[in-house]
């Protein structure tokens, strides 16, 4: 399993959904165009618990969401179906930019908070622990949880019998 998701090399030697998601990555400089956001690659595709309908989440850390929102224009807008958004997260200030490029749809998400401190990426690194730990069979559990429209983290929270809001009953798991 992964330990370090700040270089998706990784996904050059996974699955081919995510070696399809390297190329296509790579292919329009996703990464190298925000690297000034700290930008990190998180949801299911790192994990390999995505469904076909799966997008890839890269979440970035930015101070000002009006000139965020300015240079996610300027790099993206040329993107298939793009559009560009501000809204509450949890309370905290979010900005979205949605597009799709050849085979997958890329939604950029960005707070003024670190990428490692922001919930998609907690959730990520403790889901993966949980799959390393729980192994296989635990993880096509969760794969038809999601197959029949239940999100990841109450899918993890059901197969795990958290009670409560699955989002921070999973960041309680944090070791």
């Amino acid at each position: 399993m992964i330990e370090n998701f700040r270089n998706i090399e990784y996904l050059e030697f996974g699955n081919e959904r995510q070696k399809l998601a390297f190329s296509e990555i790579k292919k329009y400089q996703i990464l190298e165009k925000l690297e000034k956001y700290d930008p990190i690659l998180t949801g299911t595709i790192p994990i390999g618990i995505d469904l076909p309908e799966s997008d890839l989440d890269i979440i970035c850390e930015c101070q000002n969401h009006s000139e965020f929102k300015t240079y996610l224009s300027e790099n993206f807008s040329n993107k298939k179906d793009f559009k560009v958004y501000s809204t509450k997260q949890n309370g905290i200030e979010s900005t979205i930019a949605e597009f799709k490029t050849d085979n997958f749809l890329f939604e950029i998400f960005g707070q003024n908070i670190p990428t490692e401190k922001q919930n998609a990426y907690q959730h990520m690194i403790i889901e993966n622990r949980i799959l390393k730990e729980k192994g296989s069979e635990f993880k096509q559990e969760v794969k038809k949880l999601k197959s029949i429209g239940i999100k990841t983290e109450p899918a993890f929270a059901k197969l795990l019998g958290l009670n409560g809001n699955p989002y921070s009953e999973l960041l309680k798991l944090k070791k």
